[in-house]
């Protein structure tokens, strides 16, 4: 017979977390681990209603289907149950997680990828903050292989030539977080492009993105709150070159691993994302990272400390996660 635990976790950060919209103090999670027959699965989730009063209470919606989990429910049916999001998403990568364990399997196999999983390179997060801090927090990371800047905000060029003049050698990609307005993109856009700019994510609002239809960048865009599920996929083809696939917002492993294969099928490239969580959220990430171009796994460099078994990273490079932890 199945058993299912559920709990709140709190995390501190090195330092507050900033974008656009957002100030976060401590990472918030959800742990959530499905028993059955002496094996453990278990997934994380962040409890995202902590900073978005709009959002569903997360461990509300995990308890909403306590019945039909210990009652045997398939990733199939969960699909059914409860909608993409976070609490989904943390029952999902346990239900995937006991099955490992079960079948005694790599998750790279039961997933269906046509080798081990292998390590891949993460980006490292800048929050928004002044030129002059985000220059410095640059500067303390100039070894790293690729800088993610958090920005969306009046002066954003000054900010990533900040970064830019502090680690010369790094690669760059900026987060927007639905921050700018038609005119700031039309002028920033090019600006951050001679500054070497990869890779922009999400300059605007959901829904308010018609313009980009009409616009070739320099540098590619790509959809992240745009981009929920396979159902946002039509409405962003002709207006953004990758799609960041998220498990807090698919729902978990199962959607994630159909979006990202029909986001390629429509030819978008593929990011992974994260939200700020231990090891246990990022781990179920490198099966997708697997398939991305562009890798944003690093929510535990963002804490003081993570869970005990964690990920290795060994600077930029994340190895595969140990069955222990998960998978």
């Amino acid at each position: 017979m199945r058993s299912l635990k559920v709990t709140p976790e709190q995390w501190p950060l090195h330092e507050p977390f900033v974008i656009s919209r957002l100030v976060q103090e401590h990472g918030e999670v959800v742990v959530v681990e499905i028993s059955e027959g002496g094996c453990v699965g278990r997934g994380e989730c962040e409890r995202a209603d902590a900073f978005f009063p709009d959002v569903p209470p997360v461990v509300s919606q995990i308890e909403s289907a306590r019945s039909e989990i210990e009652g045997g429910i398939d990733r199939a049916a969960l699909q059914q149950l409860l909608p993409a999001g976070p609490a989904r998403n943390a029952l999902d990568c346990a239900l995937w997680d006991l099955e490992a364990k079960q079948r005694g399997m790599p998750i790279a196999e039961l997933v269906g990828l046509p080798g081990p999983l292998a390590p891949v390179t993460t980006v490292f997060t800048i929050s928004l903050d002044t030129p002059e801090k985000m220059g410095a927090d640059a500067h303390a990371n100039r070894d790293r292989t690729v800088l993610k800047l958090k920005l969306g905000r009046d002066g954003d060029p000054d900010r990533v030539a900040a970064v830019r003049d502090a680690a010369p050698e790094a690669r760059i990609s900026v987060d927007a977080n639905t921050g700018w307005s038609e005119a700031q993109l039309f002028d920033y856009v090019p600006k951050l492009a001679a500054l070497g700019v990869e890779l922009v994510e999400q300059p605007f609002k959901p829904g308010e993105d018609a313009v980009l239809a009409d616009y070739n960048p320099p540098i590619p865009i790509a959809a992240d709150e745009s981009c929920l599920n396979r159902a946002s996929l039509p409405d962003l083809v002709g207006k953004y070159s990758f799609v960041n696939v998220k498990l807090d917002k698919a729902g978990g492993l199962t959607e994630a691993l159909d979006l990202a294969k029909e986001a390629k099928d429509r030819g978008f490239g593929i990011m992974v994302g994260c939200n700020v969580g231990t090891s246990l959220a990022m781990a179920p990430g490198m099966v997708l990272a697997q398939l991305a171009s562009f890798v944003d796994l690093d929510g535990p460099l963002l804490l003081s400390r993570d869970r005990t078994p964690a990920l290795r990273y060994d600077g930029s490079t994340i190895n595969p996660p140990d069955p222990s932890l998960w998978g």
